[in-house]
């Protein structure tokens, strides 16, 4: 007998929300936490949630996404990341990049931060979903040349990525998302993608991610966020990816303004169970 099929849909958004001890840092976060309260998406991957008090401000604000993980840490969740969901997290674990730079040099903020990933475990209908909220070290000289040592430190974290990512079962969908501080189509973004099998459903979008605080260089707005996947065969999957938060918006208070200096990251799933 014929079974009209039945549509899953599900809706990842990344967004390295710039969460750290600023003014105005309160303000944008609940500007941030009303925009995504309206897009209510099923799942959301933040970075830069660089207070508990932050994470508490998040958390009370978005009562719409009711389970939640992070990794307990001195003065901020461990790494800065911060995930949430609509439905049940079954699992959630928190793995260090032991590689994160030299102490001494610019990228201290990266080893007090404690970078890493933020791997957690759900399901959509049937489907086990596997979601890695990740923010890699920066690479402060801008350069990504093969020699450059942000650009090695940077490696050896995309290679322990995606190891996690090759461990995962065959039938689990893998969504791999955040800030990688590395631009899309350089050649750790290709091995990356070679050596994880992700696929990248931005793959050639040359728009930047990053917008360039005054006093940064502009050739630093680049396309440094991914939001990645490996998806099991389901029947009849289509992936849609755009970009979000590109523009100002009211902020309480009155004035108007960009929510972060990232430009975030939108996917739309769907498939077929028959």
């Amino acid at each position: 007998m014929w079974h009209t099929p039945e549509t899953v849909a599900f809706s990842a958004l990344t967004f390295n929300c710039f969460g750290g001890l600023a003014p105005g840092t309160r303000r944008r976060l609940l500007a941030l936490a009303r925009e995504l309260a309206v897009r209510a998406p099923d799942l959301v991957c933040l970075q830069e949630v660089q207070l508990h008090a932050h994470r508490d401000l998040l958390l009370r604000a978005l009562d719409t996404f009711p389970h939640t993980a992070h990794e307990p840490f001195v003065y901020a969740p461990k790494g800065g990341l911060l995930t949430l969901a609509r439905s049940p997290i079954g699992a959630a674990r928190f793995e260090l990049y032991p590689e994160r730079g030299r102490w001494y040099a610019p990228t201290l903020a990266d080893v007090a931060l404690h970078k890493g990933t933020l791997l957690v475990k759900l399901r959509v209908g049937d489907t086990p979903v596997v979601a890695i909220n990740t923010h890699l070290s920066a690479n402060y000289s801008g350069n990504w040349r093969a020699e450059n040592p942000y650009a090695r430190t940077e490696r050896t974290q995309l290679q322990q990525l995606a190891a996690l990512v090759r461990a995962q079962p065959e039938d689990t969908l893998v969504l791999v998302m955040g800030d990688f501080n590395v631009p899309r189509g350089t050649w750790l973004y290709e091995e990356f993608l070679a050596e994880s099998g992700l696929c990248d459903p931005l793959a050639g979008d040359a728009r930047p991610t990053y917008r360039p605080m005054p006093g940064i260089p502009a050739r630093y707005a680049l396309p440094l966020d991914w939001l990645l996947v490996r998806a099991p065969a389901l029947p009849g999957l289509q992936m849609r990816s755009e970009l979000c938060f590109a523009e100002p918006v009211p902020l309480p208070g009155g004035a108007r303004g960009f929510l972060s200096d990232h430009i975030g990251i939108t996917l739309d799933l769907t498939w077929h169970v028959f």
